[in-house]
C-alpha cells in the first residue's frame, strides 16, 4: 500500500430545500445547537463530527449527502485517488481559514470529499 492515509470521514454535507426545517430536525437529532448558523450554511459539531446543510445543494449542486474524508495532504491524496481511477469533480479550492476541499467520483460516479485543514 502506497500514499497517505486518511484521518476518516469526519464531516458529511446536506443538500436540503427547507433549511430552517431541517435545522430544527438536526438540532434535535444531534442534541446541540449549530455552531455556524448563515443563510448559506449550518454546521454542527456533534461525536466528533461536522454535519453540515447546504441549502438548494449548494454552489456545487450536491442533490446527495457527501462524506468528506479528512487528509493530511489534499494533492497528493488527489493524484493517488485520480491515478486509481476516479475523476475530479471540483478541484482543491480554499473554502475559508486554510481549509481546503475537493470532491471526485469514483467509477460508479458516487461522490466522495476530500478535506485538508492547515
Amino acid at each position: 500500500m502506497t500514499g497517505s492515509s486518511t484521518q476518516g470521514i469526519k464531516t458529511v454535507l446536506h443538500p436540503v430545500s427547507d433549511l430552517a426545517a431541517a435545522k430544527a430536525v438536526y438540532t434535535a437529532l444531534l442534541g446541540v445547537p449549530p455552531q455556524a448558523d448563515e443563510s448559506y450554511y449550518v454546521g454542527f459539531e456533534a461525536g466528533g463530527q461536522h454535519i453540515g446543510l447546504v441549502p438548494g445543494g449548494g454552489p456545487q449542486g450536491m442533490t446527495a449527502p457527501v462524506a468528506y474524508w479528512h487528509v493530511p495532504d489534499i494533492a497528493a491524496k488527489l493524484a493517488e485517488v485520480t491515478a486509481a481511477g476516479a475523476t475530479v469533480k471540483e478541484p482543491a479550492h480554499d473554502v475559508g481559514g486554510g481549509r481546503l476541499v475537493a470532491t471526485v467520483t469514483d467509477p460508479d460516479g458516487n461522490v466522495l470529499g476530500l478535506l485538508q485543514d492547515s
